[in-house]
């Protein structure tokens, strides 16, 4: 999350660039690093089958395909924090739809804490103006957004964090280079700049190879549900870059908001409290015991005093068996 937001910078480069033949190349050229790597780390990369043809082409699909059109056609009828704000309000959907998924209730602790960072990113990217065409298309983004980390999760034990990515950003590459054939034109990669090149070969290797992969795998740890609020890093990360990358100072809201979102990341991601154990015994105590236990084995102390201990280690004695 740290990369894709400081990616924001270095995407601004392609503003007028032809987006769908650059968003084209980019993940094309991500695939051969992808499966370069993942040679180097002897990871198995095996071919889907079934429904996960389904579930690999709908992250392509929505996660990478639909979610670029959405923003560009977002930010043509709403301002950019508009559509930033429905972003943010990711982690409250993978706090509720990915338990579900897995079967299981949604945690308070991490709804709670999906809420405050939320609120958060708000603050940071602020609330923008927009009709009722950019609020539609903020809520396309909205659920490409999540579809990306939840479409995943029926697919990740079998494929892991290297399948997932590899399969989806080929499949991608495939529905974009349609995309831009179609409406950038054959010779759009002939428009593209050499600080265009330069950003598209950022986005190949850290924001889709490199960040693929490591989203993926923290999904695979942790679940869909605490992952959603590492989503509220993103806006953080963004404008930090900015300043570092010569922008104006924030205002005191955009520092409210970090403050908030790194205080509902610290809450959400805080592991449990939890008990020790309370041990069970494993018989009654001896004040349980009735009086007649406690005679008889009276008794037998006090006939064993009067044994011989060589009476005691013969075969025939019946303390000895």
């Amino acid at each position: 999350m740290v990369v894709v937001g400081s990616s924001v910078a270095v995407s601004q480069t392609l503003t007028h660039a032809p987006l769908f033949t650059a968003q084209a190349i980019r993940y094309a050229a991500a695939v051969p690093v992808l499966l370069a790597v993942a040679r180097l780390a002897r990871a198995r990369i095996v071919r889907p089958r079934g429904q996960e043809w389904f579930w690999l082409a709908g992250i392509a699909a929505m996660g990478l395909v639909l979610f670029n059109v959405a923003i560009v056609r977002g930010v043509a009828h709403a301002q950019p924090a508009a559509i930033a704000v429905a972003l943010a309000l990711v982690p409250i959907l993978l706090g509720v739809i990915g338990p579900a998924l897995q079967r299981q209730r949604p945690s308070r602790q991490i709804l709670v804490a999906a809420l405050v960072v939320t609120a958060g990113s708000v603050l940071v990217e602020g609330a923008g103006h927009t009709g009722a065409a950019g609020l539609a298309w903020a809520a396309v983004a909205l659920a490409c957004e999540a579809s990306f980390t939840l479409l995943a999760v029926p697919v990740l034990p079998r494929h892991g964090a290297w399948g997932v990515s590899v399969h989806s950003v080929w499949m991608g590459a495939i529905m974009l280079t349609v995309l831009g054939l179609v409406t950038d034109g054959p010779a759009a990669a002939t428009r593209l700049t050499v600080a265009n090149w330069a950003a598209i070969g950022y986005l190949a290797v850290m924001v889709t190879a490199v960040a693929f992969l490591l989203w993926y795998s923290t999904v695979a740890a942790l679940g869909p549900g605490p992952v959603g609020l590492l989503t509220g890093i993103a806006p953080v990360s963004a404008a930090l870059t900015g300043i570092l990358t010569g922008g104006r100072i924030p205002g005191p809201l955009v520092w409210l908001g970090l403050l908030v979102v790194i205080t509902g990341l610290a809450a959400g991601l805080r592991a449990p409290a939890t008990r020790p154990a309370k041990t069970e015994p494993l018989g009654p105590s001896a004040s349980e015991l009735p009086d007649e236990y406690h005679q008889e084995q009276q008794a037998v102390a006090a006939r064993l005093a009067g044994t011989a201990i060589p009476d005691l280690l013969s075969p025939a004695h019946p303390a000895a068996r």
